[in-house]
This record gives C-alpha cells, sequence and structure tokens, in this order.
C-alpha cells in the first residue's frame, strides 16, 4: 500500500512539473510572438481595417471559462477573491470582472445557472480587458500571472491544481478575443484595490454581491461572411451611451490564431463573435430594452419573439445567435473606463 501510494504521489508531481515547465515555456512564446506583431499605422491613425479585411481592434479581452462543481459557487468566488493579484496596477489594464452565468426570472431578478459540463461557456468566466495584444502578453509571461496563478513555485502549483481539482470539473478553457467596436463610459467612480486587487469579505457560504449585469449574443459566422458581418454592425447606429446605467460594449472577436496552455481548437460550437453589453445592473438593462432605441437596433417584436435587425436582412451566421446572461462581481476598472 505504501508502495502505491508513494508512486502515485511520484506521477502526480511528476506529471505536475512537466505542466508547469510546459506553461512557462509557452507563456515565454506568447510575449515573443505578440511583441514582434504589433502593427503600426500610417502617420499614426490607427487604420479601419486591418490586412484580413476585418475591423482593426480596439482592445484585447482574455478571458478563462470554468465549469464549477455543484454547491461550489461560493467557494469557487472565495478563492478569486482572496487571490495574490496585482493586476491592477499592471501596464494596459483596463478593467476585470469574474462572470458567474444566470437565468432571467420574470420579476426581474437573476438566478444562477450551474448548466452543464458539457457547455463550452462554463457557468464561470473570468474576463479581462487589456488595452493591446502585447500588455496581456507581457503580463502572461510575468512574475504577476505567477503570482496570481500559485506559479511561484512548483509546491505552490500543485498546491492550485489540487485545489482547483475540489471546485472544478475539468480543466479551465482559455478563450482570447479582439475587442472591436468598443463603447465605454468614464465610471462615476470605481471600487478601492489593494495593490491592485480587490478586497473583499468572501465566505466561501455566500456567493459575493453582484456588481454589474452582463448581455451577450453569441454569433456562428462564416470566416468568409466575417467582413460582411463587422461592417453591418459597425453601420448600425448605437445610443448605447445615453441610457443611465451602461457601462460599455464590444464586440468580441475570437482570436483562433491564439496559443498556449489549456488554449484547444475551436470547434463548430464555438462562437467567433460575442456581443458583450455591461451594465450597472439588471434594471438597467431592462429600461434599455423597454425603450425605443432596442426596438429600432433589434427589430419589432412579434408574440414576445425579439427579430433582430441581422435577421431582417440576409443573415450572416451558420445558426441562430444565442443568448447568454452573466451577474458580474469582483469589477475592477481604470478610471477612464474599459
Amino acid at each position: 500500500m505504501g508502495r502505491t501510494f508513494l508512486f502515485t504521489l511520484f506521477v502526480v508531481f511528476n506529471s505536475a512539473y512537466r505542466i508547469y515547465s510546459f506553461h512557462l515555456l509557452t507563456n515565454r512564446a506568447i510575449v515573443s510572438s505578440a511583441l514582434h506583431s504589433t502593427s503600426t499605422s500610417t502617420n499614426g491613425v490607427a487604420a479601419r481595417v486591418n490586412r484580413q479585411g476585418l475591423l482593426k481592434r480596439d482592445r484585447y479581452v482574455a478571458t478563462n471559462r470554468f465549469a464549477v462543481r455543484k454547491s461550489k459557487a461560493a467557494k469557487f468566488e472565495k478563492r478569486w477573491a482572496n487571490r495574490k493579484s496585482r493586476l491592477a496596477t499592471l501596464q494596459g489594464f483596463k478593467y476585470f470582472h469574474l462572470m458567474r452565468r444566470v437565468t432571467l426570472q420574470d420579476d426581474g431578478t437573476c438566478q444562477y445557472d450551474p448548466g452543464k459540463r458539457e457547455t463550452l461557456a462554463g457557468n464561470y468566466i473570468s474576463f479581462t480587458i487589456w488595452d493591446k495584444k502585447s500588455d496581456f502578453s507581457r503580463w502572461r509571461s510575468g512574475e504577476a500571472f505567477k503570482e496570481a496563478h500559485g506559479g511561484t513555485s512548483l509546491g505552490a502549483f500543485v498546491s492550485t491544481m489540487v485545489s482547483s481539482a475540489l471546485v472544478l470539473k475539468g480543466a479551465p478553457r482559455p478563450a482570447f478575443y479582439d475587442g472591436i467596436l468598443v463603447q465605454s463610459i468614464k465610471p462615476e467612480t470605481v471600487t478601492d484595490v489593494v495593490d491592485g486587487w480587490r478586497s473583499v469579505d468572501a465566505d466561501g457560504s455566500n456567493v459575493l454581491p453582484a456588481e454589474c449585469f452582463v448581455a451577450c449574443n453569441q454569433f456562428f459566422v462564416p470566416p468568409d461572411n466575417a467582413g460582411a458581418f463587422e461592417e453591418r454592425w459597425a453601420s448600425q447606429e448605437s445610443k448605447l451611451e445615453e441610457f443611465d446605467g451602461f457601462v460599455s460594449f464590444s464586440m468580441l472577436r475570437r482570436d483562433a490564431r491564439a496559443k498556449g496552455h489549456g488554449v484547444v481548437e475551436m470547434s463548430v460550437d464555438d462562437p467567433n463573435y460575442v456581443s458583450t453589453t455591461i451594465w450597472r445592473d439588471r434594471q438597467s438593462f431592462d429600461d434599455w430594452k423597454s425603450v425605443s432605441a432596442f426596438k429600432k437596433a433589434h427589430g419589432e417584436s412579434t408574440n414576445d419573439e425579439e427579430i433582430t435587425l441581422e435577421m431582417k436582412q440576409q443573415p450572416l451566421w451558420s445558426k441562430p445567435p444565442q443568448h447568454i446572461f452573466y451577474e458580474g462581481t469582483l469589477v475592477i476598472s481604470c478610471p477612464d473606463g474599459s
């Protein structure tokens, strides 16, 4: 029995060491690639379209999708609240929140949606906005990343892996995006941070209070239609910034070329575009939906079924878009917004 236990321990330790080493090597490769691929524009004016005929990115968005085990949501949030991170102090950081998936109730409240293990979106997502891709890559290859992910030593890394296995179903699923058509308002106030991270009370028994509401629409667009899809969105008139409670909007375009530990090739079930609107709360979102601006942007309703502008024109997607909603907590924003 003793030899079996020691052998199992050796296998786990050896596997962790190999993953840890690969993780560090991959990060170095990422930052090297990003720093050499940064483009510049003529006369300092940003080009509207890149070489692929798509809109040039305004921001870079890094997400990690988690499938949290049943009844472990509060413990998962506590781990995030108590982690060591100096994210808000880093060059290029714009915005962060942790998102928990919810369903919308008729009484105006939100209910946590644990989802299914096979759901690619997971039931929690970490969502970080960076000014540039090179800023993200610099963070991911530096000491701040190791500190936040328990990678300052092999022992700490193994401890983090074991802790994750107790609350997660499977490994996290990273996904990275170019943020285009970004709109953002300057926040009236920003939450206090201590050494670059939020200081909140998390007891591991109750989930953290919602600090924002996030409405997403997932689109599945064939590559040949990507340019037309983006142009159609760019040509729409938006009045989001006029509404009370609006925080930010971005159309997220999947960075399918992103590499790194945990990154897997996109499948047909992965959306390659996600419209993401952050509101102060659910009520602000509902208020926007109830006025004419929403109807103008999404078409008139028939039998309570929304008909989007895309549906009124020739569809550019391979299957209908899918709505998905979240509450955001642990919000961190730079003073000028995202």
